[in-house]
């Protein structure tokens, strides 16, 4: 054997092992885009069986994507959307979480993720939801409302106050934020703003009950017992079956000393709503006035009646102790 063909043999030799790992490491390759393409193919089966509203088809489509292929994002979000149709709201978080850990700058999986959680009450995990949305897009009003709301259930009023701005600033013209902003600097107790932020929500939107209600009891709380009755004698007559708004009107004519008027109004409140424990102490409050008035002992005994009704509905209700006492006091 000659000394080239010895060097030949050996160089093939050597190359050989290395060829085989190329044509494995091709095959392995061309295995996963071929996994890759069934999941595509599966999301894109599904995609049509929502739009035939064959939900559960798809859903079973998207599981076994999701098993081809594990990052698969959209199949995670179309998921969670086809969930959320179904009102199944754990799964739909579920998927929603998947899908913004996949695609952290996805600002619809953000923002379904927020609704999610805002519907479920889970007000903690949908700012978490909302904020990170808003990141994504700063000027994205739905999501700053959505976000102060949110912050506004939990209670953290400052954080509430600083997106509900933010809303504002993207659009001053939306009823819908200036009310949330009313309910806002109401919760605070600061009760000018409040003022002013309910005003100009009906400005924007024209005579809305609840909003004239809210208005009213922002007025109450700064003695404003006039402009704060017609409020709510508008709101009544717009709405007859408003018993928030009969039972701050019942506790306006308390303060303005037409008891009668009281006691018609908080009458009207518990018809319409018989869990109403506010009412039901309010209207046990004219009862007792009206008969210490005229010395009524039929009436004190109706008023002691009223007083244990709310305590039943609502046991453990703010000055519950002076309630009580009121009761034995009146009860002798």
């Amino acid at each position: 054997m000659s000394e080239s063909t010895k060097i030949v043999k050996a160089e093939i030799s050597f190359l050989a092992p290395f060829a085989f790992y190329l044509l494995l490491c091709s095959l392995l390759f061309s295995s996963g885009c071929n996994q890759k393409q069934q999941a595509v193919d599966l999301y894109v089966d599904a995609v049509m069986l929502q739009e035939l509203n064959e939900n559960q088809l798809a859903i079973e489509k998207l599981n076994s994507a999701v098993k081809i292929d594990k990052r698969f994002s959209l199949a995670y979000s179309l998921l969670g959307q086809i969930y959320q149709q179904m009102q199944d709201y754990e799964k739909s978080a579920a998927a929603y979480e998947k899908a913004t850990a996949l695609n952290p700058w996805s600002f619809k999986d953000y923002f379904n993720l927020g609704r999610v959680y805002q519907i479920m009450r889970k007000f903690a995990q949908a700012v978490k939801a909302y904020v990170k949305a808003c990141q994504i897009k700063p000027d994205h009003l739905e999501a700053h409302v959505n976000a102060a709301r949110s912050f506004y259930e939990l209670r953290d009023y400052s954080s509430a106050l600083a997106y509900g701005q933010r809303a504002q600033q993207i659009d001053p013209n939306v009823g819908e934020v200036q009310s949330l902003l009313g309910d806002i600097y109401d919760s605070r107790k600061d009760y000018e703003q409040a003022i002013g932020a309910y005003k100009r929500s009906l400005e924007i939107n024209g005579g809305n009950p609840k909003v004239m209600t809210s208005l009213a009891v922002a007025y109450i709380n700064t003695k404003r017992c006039e402009p704060a009755k017609e409020l709510l004698t508008s709101a009544v007559r717009l709405q007859p079956d408003n018993s928030l708004a009969h039972q701050y009107l019942g506790y306006c004519y308390l303060l303005l000393n037409n008891v009668d008027a009281a006691i018609e109004s908080y009458n009207r409140a518990v018809e319409i709503n018989r869990q109403d424990w506010q009412a039901f102490r309010g209207l046990g409050v004219a009862y007792m006035q009206k008969a210490l008035n005229d010395n009524d002992r039929m009436l004190k005994a109706k008023a002691i009646q009223q007083w244990r009704i709310s305590l039943e509905i609502k046991p453990d209700q703010d000055r519950r102790e002076k309630l009580i006492e009121l009761i034995e006091r009146y009860s002798r």
